[in-house]
């Protein structure tokens, strides 16, 4: 099995326009999409959602900087580790995130094998 980084990204100004409902409507769409993952043998980890703040160095000067980065559309939002025999079949079970709905999109980047 390969193992590959979904990173999901979406604009931050996303969460201040839906309601409380909408919310937990996501949230359970989030948790059902792991419970399939994980069910299928899918899910390696599921990582924590990331807050909106943090910091950045950059370059050789190592120049400490506040997050969140840069002023960017879409952010990365939270990530999780699959584990499939394919970069095709990782894509087909990204297809199932709810960002998506949410206009959001998914990043899909193999793990390097380290063994």
């Amino acid at each position: 099995m390969n193992k590959y980084m979904l990173l999901f990204r979406i604009d931050p100004g996303y969460f201040k326009t839906v309601s409380p409902e909408q919310m937990q409507q996501t949230l359970n769409k989030w948790m059902d999409w792991k419970n399939r993952l994980e069910q299928e043998g899918h899910l390696d980890q599921f990582g924590d959602r990331l807050q909106h703040s943090g910091k950045v160095i950059c370059g050789k000067t190592k120049e400490i900087t506040d997050g969140p980065f840069i002023e960017v559309k879409d952010a990365v939002q939270g990530y999780l580790v699959l584990q499939t025999e394919t970069l095709e079949q990782a894509s087909e079970l990204a297809l199932g995130c709810p960002v998506l709905d949410q206009g959001g999109s998914v990043e899909i980047r193999p793990l390097i094998k380290t063994d």
